[in-house]
């Protein structure tokens, strides 16, 4: 038998991906898709997707991964989706619904909740329409004789293992984003199913990362090209799995710089903060939680902004333009909307603030610069209320994600923070590469990741804290003139 592979589904907002994966956590080949959302009329803020048509996507990518690889070289099949997702099943185990993160159909019925405390308190997250049980609430309301036929409640990734098994479970990392979950007891919590008015029987047993479903389904073995010996590996949600990319110790701090950026810290114990500025999950490490804060809207800031000023040229044109506004100085401030952690009220409006009249030192280069300063400061933000929560002491942060791609952001973040940047070498599909973590457990091979990483160190003086006052003060002028 040739090298070992596992088969990685990555079922994200905004694509579905498959990769093809070495236990060194070596990517040897991705396909991507964008997942395909329709909107519903019946709710203000709702958007939702065809589970069958996203399955279908799922079985041609794997196909194509899959394209002159012997099956004998697959040993397991893992899988990870966005976190808050779920799908729902009816008593046939027929798929109902498919609700992704950004589906928004509960924010109606927020109200519901009278006592969003004691929520915080068993769940670990101040409880919004972003997560599971108000999707469910909404859909209930709207739905009422489709909901009454629903038996199951799955998140993305598990619906994901279930078709390809036939086993109903849900993972503890995603049942910590349902609100329908006791994060320090590890529990489904009958109070809190109470709260929203949810049967508990429509959810699933709980299941662990690492834990084997069972082998495929015949026809799904068929369909992509397996043997139906393959395991089927229970994963995650992405973020905990792209956190185990970089095979972090208890108390160290990981960013995470993708589409948004979680800032997390692994600890041993249930924490949660009087501010309720953190969510606390579950980990897909047995035994270990997730403290995190978040920054919102980071990467796909950038992606819009190059989309607009660089729609023909690379990110290192736009790289370079950096470094020449860097030897200059900004010229210009921006506040795009990201998220600060217990800010009592988000942006509302934001952009770019310059100096008047028009300096001969503006250049593109300088709003690029002022972008990732932007999401540079507000991950630092981040970072300062999660340490205000509970310390940091170590002289290093993990960082993964694409993000990271920019060698400048690494050097914001590291001069920013006075620690030492630590990047996994698969930093790029780091929730794919945990997922390379998590079936390395099965298999006893541990040993064979990659453990090489790149450090970027701080760099000495203090410009950084001086530009960041500056960001800051910027960032007040666009609150102080709120509509």
């Amino acid at each position: 038998m040739k090298q070992p592979h596992y088969l990685a589904i990555d079922i994200g907002t905004g694509n579905v991906r498959v990769a093809l994966i070495e236990p060194s956590g070596n990517i040897l080949k991705v396909a991507t898709d964008a997942v395909r959302y329709q909107r519903d009329s019946r709710y203000q803020e709702s958007i939702y997707f065809v589970p069958e048509e996203l399955w279908r996507q799922i079985v041609q990518l794997c196909r194509e991964v899959l394209t002159n690889v012997s099956p004998n070289e697959v040993l397991a099949v893992t899988t990870s989706s966005q976190r808050e997702g779920i799908v729902l099943l009816n008593k046939e185990g027929k798929d109902v619904i498919g609700m992704p993160n950004i589906d928004h159909r509960g924010r109606e019925f927020e109200d519901i909740l009278k006592d969003k405390r004691r929520v915080y308190q068993l769940t670990g997250r101040y409880p919004t329409s972003l997560f599971s049980a108000f999707k469910v609430v909404g859909f209930r309301e709207k739905y009422p004789e489709l909901s009454a036929e629903i038996a199951h409640m799955v998140s993305i990734s598990d619906w994901a293992v279930y078709r390809l098994s036939g086993q109903i479970g849900y993972e503890h990392s995603q049942a910590s984003e349902t609100l329908l979950y006791d994060v320090a007891s590890q529990r489904w919590s009958e109070e809190l199913c109470a709260y929203f008015g949810i049967h508990p029987r429509i959810l699933p047993p709980l299941v662990r990362a690492d834990e084997v479903a069972g082998t495929l389904l015949k026809s799904t073995a068929e369909s992509i090209g397996l043997h139906e010996s393959v395991l089927v590996v229970t994963g995650g949600a992405d973020t905990q799995l792209a956190v185990q990319s970089t095979m972090p110790s208890t108390n160290d701090i990981v960013l995470v710089s993708g589409t948004t950026t979680p800032v997390v810290k692994i600890v041993d114990r249930y924490i949660t903060d009087d501010a309720q500025r953190t969510w606390t999950n579950s980990h897909t490490e047995t035994g270990l939680f997730i403290l995190e804060t978040n920054a919102g809207v980071t990467g796909l800031n950038l992606q819009r902004y190059k989309a607009i000023f660089y729609p023909n040229e690379s990110y290192d044109t736009m790289a370079a333009e950096i470094r020449e506004a860097i030897i200059a100085g900004p010229q210009c401030w921006a506040a795009l909307g990201s998220l600060l952690a217990g800010e009592e009220k988000p942006l509302l409006r934001g952009g770019f603030v310059l100096p008047v009249p028009l300096s001969h030192d503006l250049t593109r280069g300088q709003f690029s610069l002022a972008v990732l300063w932007d999401i540079a400061c507000s991950i630092y933000e981040n970072y300062l209320a999660l340490c205000s929560v509970t310390p940091h002491d170590e002289s290093y942060i993990w960082a993964c994600g694409g993000g990271l791609e920019s060698q400048m952001l690494r050097q914001f973040l590291a001069d920013l923070s006075g620690k030492e940047i630590r990047v996994r070498n698969n930093y790029r599909q780091a929730t794919v590469a945990g997922g390379a973590v998590i079936c390395n457990r099965i298999f006893g091979l541990s040993a064979e990741m990659n453990k090489e990483f790149t450090s970027i160190k701080p760099l000495p003086g203090n410009l950084a804290q001086k530009w960041h006052e500056q960001w800051k003060s910027s960032r007040n002028d666009f609150k102080m003139n709120r509509p």
